[in-house]
């Protein structure tokens, strides 16, 4: 499938943000308010990225609050992106082949690879074959 490498980089990309934005939580929140290791403070970076949510903590401080919603933002946006990358090489699975051949009748071009006449004139597509 040609969206696999797509979708490899779109999820190594939401795991590195997870991974820094949860350090950045820990950093700014620390163990009194809950966010008592870096490993759960990416646990809580993937709940609320991905549920749009706190999760069972809140954050106290106000910079924890900011990075809290941002996160939650850019959980909203980074819903469509597998499913557009998806329907995209969906879509492009079904596209037919286009020639590039220009009619010598009227000059244009952009018929089906497998027809036998031009399709805005209807000349013989190869005469000479």
């Amino acid at each position: 499938m040609a969206s696999r490498r797509k979708i490899f980089i779109f999820l190594l990309t939401v795991l590195t943000l997870v991974v820094i934005l949860g350090s950045l939580m820990y950093l700014v929140e620390g163990e009194e308010n809950g966010f008592t290791s870096i490993p759960q403070s990416v646990y809580w970076a993937i709940v609320t990225f991905t549920t749009v949510g706190y999760g069972d903590k809140l954050p106290q401080t106000a910079i924890g609050r900011i990075i809290a919603s941002f996160i939650m933002i850019i959980g909203y946006s980074i819903i469509a992106m597998p499913t557009g990358i998806f329907t995209v090489e969906f879509a492009n699975a079904f596209k037919k082949n286009i020639s590039t051949q220009v009619c010598i009748n009227c000059n244009s071009e952009g018929h089906d690879t497998d027809a036998k006449f031009y399709k805005y004139c209807g000349s013989i597509l190869n005469p000479d074959l």
